[in-house]
């Protein structure tokens, strides 16, 4: 079917001795393309790569991606008018289907002028080679061609009025006709005034030689025809680069050879005339206005061009899960030149330049706006063939259209270069937003993004992954009021933030509910504040200074984070409290008691006691007491009750009697005694030293009571001696035991097996080993010591 062209479909142009023709790839779209050369006696033929090499055509894209087709004025199918003016018709056949059924066919013709002919024209194109040259010219030098005299004798078996050819290679001389050539992938015609030969590269007659560092391959070839008395040898000698690039980060580079020695026999009589470079089918006059640099000496040509440079085209690509670019330029190089063998040689180059992947990591740019409180993140730098397709804040992924209805703000920026990014904004507030309470004050947002591109035009996806923190203050520490009244003590706590970036503790105990309400505190809520309430002798009250009838007393709480328990500040209420009546039992094992005696009539309490009548009070008045001593002194007993450790002593007072050297008989002194009792947890260690004041570091306290007993009514619990029996085994066995007064002898790493036995049958004695260590001598204070338990 043959249609009518869609407009902008086919553009075509004669550059030189060259057909161009380029199709716009936007019209082929989704569907597939052939193309079928018209000739004007056999109809048309498939294009096929090995029809393209030896008739003089090339199927390629340019650097946009469009179809692009070239052919020689001298193809196969071309019709040539006087070797001035050519035309060639081509059919272009468009399917949806890769079997290309049902497909559109347009047939589209292509004209040609061109007259300026040299007298030898090279065409070095990207799949074939090609030399024509006029018949007129003398096409063997008597005096330097020794090689082609010695072909002479060959050319007496030419076949009378039949073109043949002689090919010269390493491997020696070869005479075929020109059918026989064509099977082999050449071209042989000759034309009204000219003869050419069109060649594969890497042919078997072929030959590879290196001239000023670039790799050429070359045919040396002569073209015979024998008619009547005239004897025609033209030489037919082609060679065409198959490199010459190089590539830095920020050019590429292309060289040529200015003087090729199997082109020119006499080289001292080699004249460049004319060099020119082009892109596409375009001669670039002045090149440095692109900033492209064309260089040439006696041995090379030599052209550089900045990536990126107008003219080609930049790509997209992904390698490896690696974005990269990659630069192709499509460019001819001319060069015209004389020598003494031929008038002028027309030497013309068509390469299409493309650079390896170049990777370009992408970069995250972070324009977070703190004081906005809104991250704002660019994302480049991509050619405009890259797009953004998806992406995923906080590992939740989005669509753009998702995203923009969650609230995100996503947007093209340009960069320089004719590049661009992508901008995100999200507020911190979004939550999808991670947010994480960091040092006294401060909150640190991290946002995750992954991002999904779509690249070049494979669009292939890309997925690349951020994360972006911004830290700033903006948690306010909270301050808390103390007070007092006469009995108790009294914190006001702001209750913004707690349990989220912080939390109270007494001590290294978390202060909740609980541990309130056990220790004797009150707690209460309201809309802004923790109301907490201490009793003055509840548990964890830190009594600074106790004198008579005096306590200062300090209550500590301390505010600390929530994930890494790191202390932030302390909370302190302080009060002084007038008591005539208290117990205080200090972690050391101090007992201070202030007692009040009620007694009718009143008695002497300097007169009072405890159960070691050597400690009496250390102050008093007409009707209080106070007593300071040790639980280890003073008569003080000790029991076990639960989980506690009980000391117990007692207050009481001297009677004085008449007569006092005689069995006493009078007495005006009421009977007094009082029952002191401190509670210890058992499994707490007594510190033994001066009370410590740092409030995160004081044990707890003990707890008191103080119980008053009639002198009818006396019962004393004193603590009996208990039966412990410690032996050291052998092994670890514990079968075989040493003698207990046996020297035993043990290195520093070796392990001590010890047994500790409590033989005390008594149901409410339990065994605690706390500390044990070996000294050297019976002194168990002496030193060296070395310690075997420590803290049980």
């Amino acid at each position: 079917i043959c249609s009518v062209f869609p407009p902008g479909f086919v553009q075509s142009s004669c550059r030189s001795r060259i057909f161009w023709m380029k199709l716009n790839k936007l019209l082929l779209q989704g569907k597939f393309f052939q193309l079928e050369i018209n000739d004007p006696y056999a109809g048309p033929l498939l294009l096929d790569e090995k029809l393209a090499s030896r008739c003089g055509y090339v199927l390629s894209e340019d650097v946009w991606g469009n179809p692009v087709f070239r052919a020689s004025v001298l193809g196969c199918h071309v019709t040539n008018e006087a070797d001035e003016l050519f035309s060639l018709t081509v059919n272009i056949k468009v399917s949806s289907f890769l079997s290309m059924r049902a497909a559109v066919t347009y047939t589209y013709p292509m004209y040609c002028s061109y007259s300026s002919w040299a007298s030898r024209e090279i065409m070095c194109e990207e799949n074939y080679m090609e030399v024509s040259v006029k018949t007129d010219v003398p096409a063997v030098s008597n005096d330097y061609t020794v090689a082609w005299m010695s072909a002479l004798p060959e050319t007496q078996n030419v076949a009378y009025q039949l073109w043949q050819l002689m090919f010269v290679s390493p491997s020696g001389r070869k005479r075929i006709t020109v059918s026989d050539a064509a099977k082999l992938g050449y071209s042989f015609n000759n034309t009204l005034s000219r003869v050419y030969l069109r060649a594969p590269y890497h042919s078997n007659e072929s030959d590879i030689s290196v001239v000023s560092g670039v790799n050429m391959n070359m045919v040396t070839s002569t073209s015979m025809y024998r008619q009547r008395w005239l004897l025609l040898l033209i030489d037919t000698t082609v060679s065409c680069p198959i490199d010459g690039i190089s590539f830095t980060d920020t050019a590429l580079t292309w060289t040529v050879p200015s003087v090729i020695p199997t082109l020119v026999v006499q080289e001292s009589t080699f004249l460049s005339k004319n060099i020119l470079m082009g892109v596409d089918d375009q001669v670039i006059v002045n090149p440095e206005e692109k900033n492209y640099l064309l260089e040439h000496n006696e041995t090379l040509i030599r052209i550089t061009i900045p990536i990126g440079a107008e003219g080609g085209k930049l790509k997209s690509s992904i390698s490896g899960g690696v974005y990269g670019i990659i630069y192709n330029i499509d460019l001819f190089l001319e060069h015209t030149w004389t020598d003494a063998d031929w008038q002028t040689t027309k030497y013309t180059v068509i390469k299409s330049i493309t650079t390896p992947f170049m990777p370009q990591i992408p970069a995250v740019i972070n324009n977070t706006l703190p004081e906005e409180r809104l991250f704002n993140v660019a994302f480049g730098h991509f050619l405009p063939d890259v797009s953004l397709v998806a992406i995923a804040i906080g590992n939740v992924p989005f669509t753009l259209r998702e995203a923009q209805h969650q609230g995100f703000k996503i947007y093209e920026t340009p960069f320089s270069n004719r590049t661009k990014g992508f901008i995100l904004e999200v507020t911190f507030d979004d939550p999808y937003v991670l947010k994480e309470y960091v040092n006294r004050n401060e909150t640190k947002y991290t946002l995750l993004i992954n991002y999904t591109l779509s690249v070049g035009p494979e669009m292939t996806l890309y997925y690349h992954s951020a994360e972006v923190e911004c830290v700033i203050a903006d948690i306010e520490l909270p301050e808390a009021v103390g007070y007092c009244d006469e009995e108790n003590m009294y914190l006001a706590i702001p209750t913004f933030g707690l349990h989220q970036y912080w939390n109270l503790y007494l001590g290294n105990k978390l202060l909740n509910r609980h541990v309130a309400l056990t220790n004797g505190y009150f707690a209460v809520t309201n809309a802004t504040h923790l109301i907490l309430q201490i009793p003055l002798f509840a548990a964890g009250v830190i009594y600074e200074e106790v004198s008579f009838q005096k306590i200062k007393a300090r209550f500590d709480v301390a505010l600390k984070k929530v994930r890494t328990m790191d202390t932030l500040q302390m909370f302190s209420v302080r009060c002084g409290f007038n008591s005539s009546e208290f117990i205080v039992c200090h972690p050391d094992g101090t007992i201070m008691i202030s007692v009040q005696m009620k007694t009718v009539p009143a008695i002497d309490m300097s007169k009072t006691k405890l159960r070691d009548s050597s400690c009496k009070p250390r102050e008093h008045d007409e009707r209080h007491a106070f007593f300071k001593f040790h639980v280890t002194t003073c008569g003080t007993s000790a029991r076990f009750e639960g989980d506690h450790i009980i000391y117990e002593n007692e207050i009481s007072y001297e009677k004085e009697t008449l007569p006092e050297q005689s069995i006493p008989t009078i007495t005006r002194d009421p009977d007094y005694r009082l029952t002191v009792l401190c509670y210890y947890r058992a499994k707490e260690t007594l510190v033994l030293g001066a009370f410590a004041s740092d409030p995160s570091t004081s044990p707890p306290f003990g707890s008191s009571t103080m119980v008053p007993r009639s002198n009818i009514a006396v019962h004393r619990r004193v603590r009996q001696a208990l039966n412990v029996v410690s032996r050291v085994s052998k092994d670890e066995s514990f079968m075989e035991f040493y003698e207990p007064d046996m020297a035993i002898l043990k290195q520093p790493v070796e392990p001590v097996f010890l047994e500790v036995e409590l033989k005390d049958k008594s149901p409410d004695t339990e065994l605690y080993l706390e500390n044990c260590w070996v000294t050297g001598s019976l002194d168990f204070n002496s030193s060296p010591r070395w310690n075997i338990t420590v803290d049980g």
